[in-house]
């Protein structure tokens, strides 16, 4: 497919910084703001995961061995394995759209500062 927009100039004078060195972002990845990127990630994310990872278990090891309990009905031919199922999907959507807007809030502006340092912005 052909397209009417010329290739990008190859002349001399780019806009584009210099990339940063190997010891920059050895610098950057040993800095304060990093670190507290990290920590905000991971004080995040690990719980939670291991949280669902615990939630799942819990589910599958009641669907092994608690057949009885699984099979209660609830409502109709609704019974508590139907309900736990689909609160598994549930949480996962839960799950995400809560980390989406911790990213958003506490880690993209973090980020974002030290992308635009490392690039020359800052």
């Amino acid at each position: 497919m052909a397209t009417d927009t010329p290739p990008p100039s190859q002349s001399g004078s780019s806009t584009r910084p210099a990339p940063p060195s190997t010891e920059e972002f050895i610098a950057e990845q040993e800095s304060a703001e990093f670190a507290e990127l990290r920590h905000a990630h991971r004080s995040f994310a690990f719980p939670l995961t291991v949280a669902f990872i615990a939630w799942y278990l819990l589910y599958v090891l009641l669907s092994n061995y608690a057949g009885d309990f699984m099979g209660t009905k609830v409502v109709g031919n609704i019974n508590v394995a139907l309900v736990l199922g689909l609160a598994q999907f549930l949480t996962t959507f839960l799950i995400a759209w809560w980390y989406s807007r911790h990213a958003a809030t506490k880690l993209d502006p973090k980020a974002e500062a030290i992308k635009s340092r490392m690039e020359g912005g800052a």
